[in-house]
């Protein structure tokens, strides 16, 4: 952008906004726009791609705070100075900002001190976001030279892996939107529902910049047995009545190895968890464990002599209410 055009250009008008707007407004206002004016967004319109130009320009002076500055003490001198090219005609180029000065300080300048007040506040230019390096006036980087570049599309991709492949972890392969295969490891512990990002992966930036990534949605398939709890595993463990009142040792599955022993006490209630040490889920954050809840098993079908001796059982079992506690927490 030259000189010139920061006389002739009212950066704030272009987005919008106010003169002493904040930076977070002033980055608000841009991304909304951007996002509406986008060639992406509006394949073919010359005149969204015009003023996605126009925003990407006033935003990239007033959100660096060094060209705003200078940029608002040029508009101050008014839109009468000009600077021209050199050459024919161009006589009064220079001198109508520098008359400018004058008028404040009553004489010409004097020496090369006065010189550099004006030339000082150009220099800067080179340095900002909308300036090449060392060219005064030759924007560079985002669409076209405007506003920084624009980061590729992501791809959304979706897997579907078992329970034990979550567990474990896995490199899988995916076709991609090109048709063509693609790895992805699946870290061990990965949860239904989570997001795996390959970054760079996905669709390129159309004007030089990063490209976009791939995201894969991963759907865990449920165990039939085991369930996630964090990095533990959890199942139920079906026990009898007479090894849960008198004690038992009984053999608890693991996820994908030989099952465990495990001691029921004698007066296990149900619903108590049973805890097996390292035999959860293998991350790179640890190692959970196997929780094994107890559940009493009420036989279904009891045979003539199974029956009397659980009525003999009855006739002498302790004339205690189970339910007393309850109860009396309820009338509270």
């Amino acid at each position: 952008m030259a000189s010139q055009d920061w006389f002739d250009k009212d950066f704030y008008s272009v987005l919008g906004v106010a003169k002493d707007v904040s930076e977070a407004d002033l980055k608000k206002t841009y991304r909304k726009l951007a996002r509406k004016y986008h060639p992406d967004s509006n394949q073919g319109d010359a005149a969204a791609e015009a003023k996605f130009k126009e925003v990407s320009e006033a935003y990239s002076v007033l959100s660096d705070a060094e060209q705003r500055k200078e940029y608002d003490q040029i508009r101050a001198m008014g839109s009468g100075a000009r600077f021209t090219a050199g050459g024919q005609g161009a006589q009064g180029g220079f001198e109508d900002v520098f008359s400018m000065f004058n008028q404040g300080r009553g004489a010409r300048y004097q020496n090369a001190e006065d010189f550099d007040d004006i030339f000082a506040m150009f220099n800067q230019q080179q340095r900002g976001t909308g300036f090449g390096s060392g060219r005064f006036g030759q924007p560079s980087g985002g669409f076209r030279g405007y506003g920084g570049p624009t980061r590729g599309a992501d791809v959304i991709a979706r897997t579907t892996i078992d329970f034990l492949t979550a567990t474990k972890g896995e490199t899988i392969t995916l076709q991609g939107e090109d048709g063509k295969p693609f790895k992805v490891k699946i870290p061990a512990g990965v949860s239904d529902g989570q997001k795996i990002r390959l970054r760079g992966r996905g669709r390129p930036s159309p004007d030089g910049g990063e490209s976009g990534d791939i995201v894969v949605q991963v759907t865990v398939r449920p165990h039939p047995v085991f369930t996630r709890d964090g990095i533990n595993l959890r199942v139920t463990v079906p026990v009898t009545f007479t090894e849960a009142a008198l004690g038992a040792t009984i053999e608890v599955p693991t996820l994908g190895g030989d099952p465990v022993r495990l001691r029921v006490a004698p007066g296990t209630p149900s619903g108590r968890v049973l805890r097996v040490k390292g035999r959860g889920v293998e991350t790179s954050k640890g190692t959970g464990d196997l929780l094994a809840e107890v559940q009493v098993a009420v036989p279904s079908h009891l045979d003539e002599a199974a029956r009397e001796a659980l009525e003999r059982y009855q006739s002498l079992e302790p004339k205690e209410n189970p339910r007393a506690e309850l109860m009396s927490k309820a009338r509270g």
